[in-house]
Formats: structure tokens, C-alpha cells, sequence
């Protein structure tokens, strides 16, 4: 499970990379520079568009997986447990306003204050 947790960070940096890298409308970073040149700048952009849509599907695979993990218990480890038994073992709250006083809206015999 934490090798898919650091998988998922690594394809969101790489995501992040690729969205910043496109062109927006004619003058990007994918334009300039000397590596970018190699495709053309129309096979630049195709490439870039469908990595990012291949990692935009990573994402959400791997986010699907980790949650499906976690839902089973299959990533469980020995200190989840002992946090799951410390929560077990505290008392459940009482329903709200079981444990309060009512409210005393008349005021005393005595009261002449206002």
C-alpha cells in the first residue's frame, strides 16, 4: 500500500510536469528549447496531450486500487490495529443534550434584577 502511495505521488509530479510543459494557444515551453524540436512542434503537443491523458488514467487507477486496499483491510499493519483497539476501547458519547442540565429560563422568586 505505500509503494502505491509513493507510485501516486510520483505520477501526479510527472502530471504536473506534463500539464505545465504544453503549449497554451501558441507559445509554451514545449515550443522553445532544443529537445522540444525534435517531434515538431505539432507532434509535440500530441505526445504531450496523450501522456497527460495516460497519466490522468494512472491516477485515477491507482487511487481506485489504494481505496479498494483500504476498504478490505489487505494494507492493514500492526500499528492500524492498535489504533482500531484504542478506538474500540473508548467510551461511545453520549446523544447530545443527555448530559446537560435544562436550561432554567424563569428567573427565582427572589430576582429583581434586570
Amino acid at each position: 500500500m505505500v509503494f502505491l502511495i509513493i507510485l501516486l505521488i510520483v505520477v501526479c509530479v510527472a502530471l504536473g510536469l506534463f500539464v505545465l510543459v504544453q503549449n497554451p494557444k501558441g507559445g509554451g515551453l514545449a515550443t522553445g528549447g532544443a529537445g522540444s524540436n525534435m517531434f515538431g512542434v505539432q507532434r509535440t503537443g500530441d505526445v504531450l496531450e496523450k501522456g497527460t491523458w495516460v497519466l490522468l488514467a494512472l491516477i485515477v487507477v491507482i487511487s481506485l486500487s489504494i481505496t479498494t486496499i483500504a476498504q478490505s483491510g489487505g494494507g492493514s499493519s500492526a500499528g492500524s490495529s492498535k489504533i482500531q483497539e484504542q478506538l474500540d476501547k473508548t467510551p461511545t458519547p453520549s446523544p447530545i443534550g443527555s448530559g446537560l442540565k435544562p436550561a432554567n429560563t424563569a428567573p427565582a422568586a427572589g430576582d429583581t434584577a434586570k
